[in-house]
């Protein structure tokens, strides 16, 4: 947690993790460079853009995969079960069960039996109800596991997260919903109603939801978002857009590693500030794959799927970056 500055400890770990994250496979690293209460850490920003382009540089071989453990983030929950931003925080119990309930294949199927001349409304409605069915599921299994297991049953996350599987997208969900594809006009508008059909089906399914609870529209995890991505149809640019409506945020995105430290300082800094200016849990996980350039690939296999190099602007905010110091607590900090 460094949204306020860094500790010594804080500085000695964060030099740390390009050497841990290219050394190991499971280990992830969630650092917090802002929130609404404290504004942003535009230090940690600049920090954090050098140690992901180091983890980067050390993991080139496997296209930079050490970024894709390495997430940055404005306000997080301290009880999301989802990684690799997963983290169980200091005000939990001692030990809990956190069931994150996903499905967008459901949803999706939901949807395709609707048909097309659906208006919005009952869009929205079949995505309630499919959304209360996968949250009941859930909770079952989750509640069953901690009385068999002696543990608490703390929370249920109802993020959507697709995989790279054929069908299991919300890229999909949002085709299904009338657009051709992810990035279309409309893709924003239709992603809030998604968001809040599937928080309204599973609050009333369940007194126990917590986690981030939105949906993810990571790039190199969705078959979808990668067709997209791959012609042009979505661009960092409206992905940072629909961020303000999902959880998560800029995630598995792969630029050209190339990018200097200060660009990718700007971008991590423009998503920072979605959160803090919305009250809300925004995150970065990019991956500036060395030697890639646009148009080429990354391969990561297994649930981080692969991902087209998508172009970052070439205007520069060198001389903003370099400012350094705290950018203040925006006006909505101010609710006690």
């Amino acid at each position: 947690m460094i949204q306020k500055g860094e500790t010594a400890i804080d500085t000695a770990l964060i030099a740390a993790m390009p050497e841990v994250l290219s050394t190991t496979k499971r280990f992830c690293a969630s650092v917090i460079l802002a929130s609404t209460k404290s504004g942003i850490n535009m230090d940690g920003c600049y920090t954090m853009s050098r140690i992901m382009k180091e983890t980067a540089q050390r993991t080139a071989e496997d296209d930079g995969i050490g970024c894709a453990k390495l997430v940055l983030f404005a306000n997080p929950v301290e009880d999301n079960p989802f990684m690799a931003g997963g983290f169980y925080g200091a005000g939990e119990c001692e030990s809990s069960i956190l069931v994150g309930v996903s499905g967008p294949g459901a949803v999706r199927r939901a949807l395709e039996k609707l048909g097309p001349d659906a208006d919005l409304g009952e869009v929205a409605e079949a995505i309630k109800k499919s959304a209360f069915k996968i949250t009941r599921a859930g909770e079952l299994v989750g509640k069953k596991l901690a009385k068999k297991l002696g543990v608490t049953f703390s929370n249920l996350d109802l993020s959507l997260a697709p995989t790279p599987a054929e069908g299991d997208s919300v890229g999909q969900i949002l085709e299904t919903m009338g657009l051709a594809m992810p990035g279309a006009p409309g893709s924003t508008a239709a992603l809030m109603m998604l968001n809040d059909a599937v928080k309204k089906g599973g609050l009333f399914a369940s007194s126990s939801v917590g986690g981030l609870s939105g949906a993810f529209i990571p790039v190199s995890e969705d078959a979808s978002m990668i067709e997209a991505a791959k012609v042009g149809a979505i661009t960092l640019e409206k992905l940072e857009a629909m961020t303000s409506i999902c959880s998560v945020g800029l995630d598995m995105i792969a630029i050209p590693g190339d990018t200097s430290a200060e660009t990718l300082a700007a971008i991590i800094a423009d998503e920072m500030a979605i959160g803090c200016a919305n009250s809300k849990t925004t995150a970065v996980r990019i991956i500036p794959a060395p030697g890639k350039k646009v148009g080429d690939f990354v391969h990561f296999g297994g649930l981080l799927g692969k991902a087209p190099i998508m172009a970052v602007s070439k205007i520069s905010a060198d001389t903003f970056v370099k400012r350094g110091g705290r950018i203040p607590a925006p006006l909505q900090s101010l609710k006690n």
